[in-house]
């Protein structure tokens, strides 16, 4: 067939060089009919304090522990957490060598589990909260980094939101959790190979080369400001992923500047916002920070450059959501949107929340 390739029609792979893999654009598809799933929207109208919530000020927690009269944020560890502090360690059976040593490996894995409540509000969620309570979350976050970092052993501090039911978060009230275990999770350590590996071929950090070129031609960036940048990544999945860069090599939390840290709270007050106003909703997605590791090994802390991921699921409104299954299970990812598309359509909303207008 003759003619000129169009991006916004012809159907594509594009490259992800942060985890080596792929992922298939149909753009061609976004008008397919719909008679799937729908799924429940926010419901909205939350009490300032719920007395059957676990997680709000003085209330008993499942477990019988009671929460303090907190005021701020709020750190305790999990209560069903995933990994255990103590427990014996894995060895395996004497003589094990062969099939079984090679296909059936095992590590045991300790580690420790919080929960972060971000405010003592059972209403709120980032994008409704001021750029100040945005600090003190961020604060939150570097104190735990610091305190695992010189107190324990362990390899890796992963700080993630699950924000909304659609996303599996069991409480609607503000939180996040960290999970810090001995072991580098798998999906650090490929960012982590990829990164060695362009820093080999090219001798620069790959991350900052990718906000110098997204810089050039602005049209996947969402919002940014003088420290980081928040954009639709060429090589997105979800229909309206982002990837919010430092846009200098700052390896952690304990390494930003107060300049730093303000930026980044209202980078994400301001990301946040879009996502809500997109589908006036309360966004749901799963984010987490990807940083330096408590205890790094190697070349680690020099690779390391600070930047989150924020995966949400809704692809035409606030009921309609992307499944990854099918050929995305068996073949490769597959997103209809271009992330242009995406970029285009975060940037044409708001700042100011729908519910403050």
């Amino acid at each position: 067939m003759t003619g000129t390739f169009d991006f916004n029609n012809d159907s594509h792979r594009r490259y992800n060089p942060l985890t080596d893999s792929w992922v298939l654009v149909s753009p061609h598809r976004t008008q397919r009919p719909w008679q799937g799933q729908q799924e429940k929207t926010s419901a909205g109208g939350l009490p300032a304090y719920d007395a059957a919530c676990y997680l709000c000020p003085s209330n008993t927690r499942a477990t019988g522990a009671v929460n303090p009269k907190y005021e701020s944020t709020f750190v305790f560890v999990n209560d069903y957490a995933a990994v255990k502090v103590d427990q014996p360690p894995y060895e395996p059976a004497d003589g094990e060598d062969g099939l079984r040593a090679r296909l059936l490996q095992v590590q045991g894995t300790r580690g420790t589990c919080f929960v972060i409540c971000f405010s003592p509000k059972h209403n709120v969620t980032l994008p409704l909260m001021s750029v100040p309570e945005i600090e003190n979350v961020l604060d939150t976050w570097t104190v735990l980094y610091n305190k695992m970092k010189t107190e324990t052993a362990f390899r890796y501090l992963q700080i993630f939101e699950n924000k909304g039911a659609v996303m599996g978060c069991s409480n609607p009230h503000p939180h996040c959790q960290a999970w810090c275990t001995e072991s580098l999770p798998s999906e650090p350590a490929k960012e982590f190979t990829s990164l060695r590996a362009y820093k080999a071929k090219h001798g620069t950090c790959l991350l900052c080369d990718y906000v110098m070129l997204e810089q050039q031609d602005p049209i996947r960036i969402v919002v940014q400001n003088d420290s980081f940048v928040a954009l639709v990544p060429f090589w997105a999945v979800w229909p309206f992923e982002t990837l919010v860069l430092a846009k200098s090599h700052t390896a952690s939390l304990v390494d930003f500047s107060p300049k730093q840290k303000s930026d980044l709270a209202d980078l994400i007050q301001k990301l946040t916002i879009r996502y809500d106003n997109l589908f006036q909703t309360s966004f749901p997605y799963s984010m987490g920070l990807h940083q330096a590791p408590i205890n790094p090994v190697d070349d680690e802390s020099q690779l390391s450059h600070f930047h989150m991921h924020f995966y949400p699921p809704l692809l035409r409104g606030a009921t309609v959501r992307k499944f990854l299954v099918g050929f995305e299970m068996l073949g490769e990812p597959q997103r209809d949107l271009t992330a242009e598309q995406a970029a285009q359509r975060i940037r044409a909303v708001e700042e100011v929340h729908y519910l403050l207008n």
